[in-house]
């Protein structure tokens, strides 16, 4: 397949929809006007990549109704459909993916230009800044690969207490959240996330095998 393949059926769609349609005016893929509104920019690649949006970025320019178009079989399109659609409206392009051949319907609008407004979520927010808050000191590089491990908050305060069992021995959950002031220990104990502790008896707590395998690797 060409680009160029996909000219004729975005042309006929366009016409259909009262547009003049040509192709390749001043660096532009395909231009369709109608009447007095603001001309219709398409850019047409058979992958969608970021040469891809920047290209239709600069068209932006000339007009706001800038669309990126692509074949229905577009590999990356189907890959990260949400993720590119998403992205797309955050720059305010449209997106058509277009069928080659003799098919009843050959092009199809997936998102049209518009002014992008987007939606806060308060509570992602909070949960941000109270991670932020409660981390102690920066244990982490930026940009690490999190399958190395991510030192949360919650992990800290986890590796809190199992340094204080490894220290203490068996002690019991309302001593260790006194002495390391830690109103959350009893909770941590019971659910044992990382599988660090075991319940020796009625409240204590001991650090389990794996528990101490992790303080003797820090």
């Amino acid at each position: 397949m060409k680009e160029s393949d996909l000219y004729l059926p975005l042309k006929g769609f366009l016409e259909s929809q009262g547009y003049e349609v040509k192709g390749e005016v001043h660096d532009c893929d395909v231009v369709a006007i109608r009447s007095n509104e603001a001309p219709v920019v398409v850019e047409l690649k058979l992958s969608l990549n970021l040469d891809l949006i920047l290209q239709a970025v600069e068209r932006q320019a000339l007009t706001p109704n800038v669309y990126i178009g692509v074949p229905r079989q577009c590999h990356s399109l189907k890959k990260h459909k949400k993720r590119t659609i998403k992205l797309l409206r955050m720059l305010g392009l449209g997106l058509v993916v277009i069928r080659t051949g003799h098919h009843s319907v050959n092009v199809e609008v997936l998102l049209d230009p518009a002014e992008y407004r987007p939606r806060k979520s308060r509570h992602r927010m909070e949960r941000l800044l109270g991670e932020f808050r409660k981390r102690v000191g920066d244990p982490n590089l930026g940009g690490v690969a999190k399958r190395m491990g991510i030192m949360t908050a919650y992990r800290q305060r986890a590796l809190a207490i199992a340094d204080f069992l490894y220290q203490q021995g068996p002690t019991k959950a309302s001593q260790i959240a006194l002495a390391l002031e830690e109103p959350k220990a009893r909770s941590i104990l019971y659910r044992d996330v990382y599988g660090w502790f075991e319940r020796e008896s009625r409240g204590i707590y001991r650090l389990s095998p794996r528990g101490k395998a992790e303080i003797q690797r820090r």
